[in-house]
């Protein structure tokens, strides 16, 4: 008989939005919109390592990195940590107990719009299905994600994927279909660089926003135009990114991060030069696209 794992550790990209279409809110969502979207996961991971503990121990959260933001925060209640809610959401669904101890190492911005809770959140339902012995199936897991955020979903599988509904109803795009070689053949994908911030966005104020603006005239992004107005930076460092060389340049998701994919070496030097001398951003992420989640089992 094979003894249980004692630890799983699995790294999960961000993600960003190369199309993100609002629609009208749904009650029956609790207010959350109508999205239309395709999502692309990005190579910038948070990883969370998932340890057993003693029966009747219950959780523990250990939290590292440099730049946790809010999470840093001493009255951050950890109990509303997305990995924690995953972690309970799983428990409850599988019939564990939850005496594991998490341990999250961010290099994921936070309050980015590139869903740094949303792949924690995943990377834990990730590592805990290998841990606990599940063998759950990606779809199974994605009913348990969906009732946790939006993003949640997508961010259990990466790569490309098309999201409905208030954004967690995944169909999950191969890489031979039309739709990515379209996306390939207009430059989303290879290398890409991250303009992230020190400041940080609520998702609900730039919806109020969006709300109150709507989206921008030709802008893939819908909350683009809305984010801009919390974050004019954001829309500066668009405009250093594209006169730079970028293919594409745009807020990722509800912002205020800016993604910027260039075609080469070159471009990206010029976009981050760029970003440096017109102090738009705050610190440069290169990163390549799409990416996904990797599982690493430790004892």
């Amino acid at each position: 008989m094979t003894a249980p794992l004692s630890a799983v550790s699995v790294d999960c990209p961000a993600k960003t939005n190369l199309t993100l279409h609002v629609g009208a809110p749904h009650t029956e969502w609790g207010g959350r919109h109508e999205l239309d979207t395709i999502y692309c996961a990005v190579g910038v991971y948070d990883t969370v390592t998932a340890t057993r503990k003693m029966p009747g121990t219950g959780f523990s959260l250990n939290l590292e990195g440099t730049h946790l933001g809010d999470l840093a925060s001493s009255g951050s209640d950890m109990r509303r940590n997305h990995a924690v809610l995953a972690l309970f959401a799983l428990a409850e669904a599988s019939g564990n107990e939850p005496d594991v101890a998490l341990s999250i190492d961010k290099r994921i911005p936070v309050g980015a719009g590139l869903a740094g809770g949303s792949a924690d959140a995943a990377a834990t339902l990730l590592a805990l299905n290998k841990l606990w012995n599940l063998d759950w199936p990606l779809a199974r897991l994605r009913k348990v994600a969906a009732t946790l955020g939006a993003d949640m979903p997508f961010c259990l599988s990466g790569g490309y994927a098309h999201g409905t509904g208030f954004g967690e109803r995944i169909e999950a795009l191969p890489p031979n279909c039309d739709t990515v070689r379209d996306l390939t053949d207009r430059g989303f994908a290879g290398c890409l660089l991250v303009g992230a911030y020190r400041a940080e966005l609520r998702t609900p104020e730039v919806y109020a926003a969006f709300d109150q603006i709507g989206a921008g005239e030709g802008d893939e992004n819908h909350l683009q135009q809305a984010a801009i107005s919390l974050h004019p930076r954001s829309g500066q460092a668009i405009e250093a990114a594209l006169e730079s060389g970028a293919s594409h340049a745009f807020v990722s998701g509800s912002g205020p991060s800016v993604i910027a994919f260039v075609p080469d070496d070159k471009a990206a030097s010029s976009v981050g030069l760029a970003w440096q001398e017109s102090r738009t951003v705050d610190r440069i992420i290169a990163a390549q696209a799409p990416a996904v989640p990797i599982v690493h089992i430790i004892a």
